[in-house]
């Protein structure tokens, strides 16, 4: 099947802990919200990356696209975290012209699969494997610097088969945090030519991705993330998981979603184990002990890019995902960056109807939506056509 350029997708973010959804509308004024919310998952549907119960799971996002009046079909995901592997490596620069693709493809192929052994645990016939050139490395002339993404085949399958199950058409499998830089770039304005880094953190992974346009230069997986607070308090306070979950949300502020049914499948004669007052304290110790270990992993790439590039300075930070709950977060990165830190509201520039949408809905909600706005925004052949 043939599609338009203007085609519309769906932006469908599919977490570990929350399903997002987004749809907009393109015209000569811009963009335009058309639908979004989210609907929280029941624990153990999704874990690790991957799905434990797919019919579930088709049903949770059947259910959201009806509450949501969404009757597009056609459908952009995302994945990362343990599904993928994102990395900058550098490899020899085999001709002078590489980087302006007039060198041997299949000589350049071989080496970048080459090194990218030595990073991936799985067999190569098991992967699908992708790589962008980002240029000669600045210390090393001789050396090309190359993103290389790799992603589980069977992965690739199993959300094609959820997708089928849900009802939708498959287009384009993204990766998180270039849906993200997808949305900024686009939406937000910013000085193209500053290096910026963007923080996102899930329920189960933060992801750092430090670019300038639409070249990313170094992205690091931390295989944790905001769940490890609840786990932490579960463990150490010794209660339930849920429990220490509502504590949090307590402690945070919790967002009222619109359009979500977050209580829909729990059920309502369980009662914690435990009272939501106790050990406020031991509580806050625990998510500073987890927010300060975030920070300095972002602290550490920011400097280990820096001392890297003789003149690349990282000037903007921008924060992303549900650890932004936290408002010690931002504080303890102020402390230790010289850097401009902001929390991303795709939904600043666009235009949206306020009988649909409340401005304090979309404001909590931002923090969320980023991936699923920069779903939106793509196109079927987008990238080919740039």
């Amino acid at each position: 099947m043939m599609f338009r350029k203007n085609t519309r997708l769906v932006g469908l973010d599919i977490g570990s802990s929350l399903i997002k959804v987004a749809a907009l509308k393109h015209s000569s004024k811009g963009y335009e919200l058309r639908r979004f919310g989210m609907t929280q998952l029941e624990p153990g549907i999704i874990v690790n990356g991957r799905i434990i119960d797919k019919q579930s799971l088709a049903d949770t996002i059947r259910l959201l696209f009806k509450t949501l009046k969404i009757h597009e079909k056609n459908v952009a995901i995302s994945a990362g975290g343990h599904s993928m592997l994102i990395r900058t490596i550098n490899i020899p620069n085999i001709s002078p012209d590489i980087s302006s693709n007039t060198a041997n493809d299949k000589e350049l192929e071989e080496i970048i699969y080459s090194e990218a052994k030595q990073y991936l645990t799985y067999d190569m016939d098991e992967l699908n494997i992708d790589y962008q050139i980002l240029g000669e490395n600045e210390l090393e002339p001789s050396r090309l610097n190359v993103l290389l993404v790799a992603a589980q085949k069977d992965i690739v399958y199993e959300y094609a088969d959820l997708m089928r199950l849900s009802g939708l058409r498959l287009q384009i499998i993204d990766v998180d945090i270039f849906a993200l830089q997808n949305a900024y770039n686009i939406l937000l304005n910013h000085n193209t030519e500053a290096f910026t880094l963007i923080a996102d953190v899930g329920a189960s992974k933060m992801t750092l991705n430090i670019f300038k346009g639409d070249h990313s230069y170094m992205i690091r997986d931390i295989m944790y993330g905001s769940n490890k607070i609840a786990q932490d308090i579960s463990d150490e306070l010794g209660i339930s998981y849920e429990a220490a979950e509502q504590a949090l949300i307590r402690q945070s502020n919790d967002i009222d979603h619109q359009n979500r049914n977050r209580d829909q499948n729990r059920d309502n004669d369980h009662e914690p184990d435990w009272s939501q007052d106790q050990d406020q304290d031991k509580i806050r110790d625990i998510s500073l002990r987890v927010i300060r270990s975030w920070c300095r992993e972002i602290v550490e790439m920011v400097n280990e890019f820096q001392s890297g590039t003789s003149e690349a300075r990282v000037d903007n930070i921008i924060l992303s995902g549900g650890g932004l709950l936290f408002d010690d977060f931002r504080n303890y990165l102020l402390s230790g960056l010289d850097a401009d830190i902001s929390i991303i509201n795709p939904f600043k520039t666009l235009k949206y109807k306020e009988k649909q949408f409340s401005t304090s809905f979309l404001t909590k909600a931002a923090p969320w939506a980023a991936i699923a706005i920069g779903l939106a925004l793509r196109r079927v052949n987008d990238k080919s056509e740039s």
